[in-house]
C-alpha cells in the first residue's frame, strides 16, 4: 500500500506475516528522513529568528509604553509557540524513524492493530489508529 509514494506492507497491509522488504523499508525511511530534515531546518530557522527578535527587544526596550510591551510579549509568545510546535513535529518524525527501525511502524501503539493507510498518508508520523486517538483525546479533556 502507498504512503506518500512509499509502499507500506506491514501488519494488516496484505502481506504474509507483516514483513516488509528492504526496498519498502528504505522507501519509507527516505520519506520520513526527508520530513525530519525539513522540520529540523524549519526549527533551526525559527530558533535563529527568535534569537534575533530577543536581541532586538533587549536593545529596543527603552521608553516602551504598555502597548509596545504588550505587542512584544505577544510576538514572543507566538515565536515560542512556533518553536514548541516545530520541535514536537520534528520529534514525531524522529520517533516514526525509530519505529521503522524496530519494525513497528504502521501499527498502533495502543492496540497494535494496523493504522489505516489513509491516516498514514495524511500523517506519516501517526502512532495510533483513529479509535485509540479518539479515546486518548476524550481522556485528556
Amino acid at each position: 500500500m502507498l504512503v506518500n509514494g512509499a509502499v507500506v506492507a506491514g501488519k494488516g497491509a496484505g502481506t504474509a506475516k507483516g514483513l516488509r522488504s528492504v526496498e519498502e523499508i528504505e522507501q519509507i525511511r527516505v520519506i520520513l528522513q526527508s520530513r525530519f530534515e525539513e522540520l529540523n531546518t524549519e526549527y533551526e530557522e525559527a530558533v535563529a529568528q527568535n534569537t534575533r527578535l530577543r536581541l532586538v527587544e533587549i536593545g529596543d526596550a527603552a521608553g516602551d509604553d504598555q502597548a509596545d510591551s504588550g505587542s512584544k510579549t505577544a510576538e514572543r509568545d507566538a515565536a515560542t509557540s512556533l518553536l514548541r510546535t516545530l520541535l514536537d513535529r520534528r520529534t514525531q518524525a524522529e520517533h516514526a524513524l525509530h519505529r521503522l527501525d524496530e519494525g513497528t511502524y504502521g501499527n498502533c501503539e495502543g492496540c497494535s492493530n494496523p493504522i489505516p493507510v489513509e491516516r498514514l498518508e495524511v500523517f506519516p508520523s501517526a502512532t495510533t489508529c483513529v479509535n485509540c486517538k479518539q479515546v486518548r483525546e476524550r481522556r485528556a479533556s
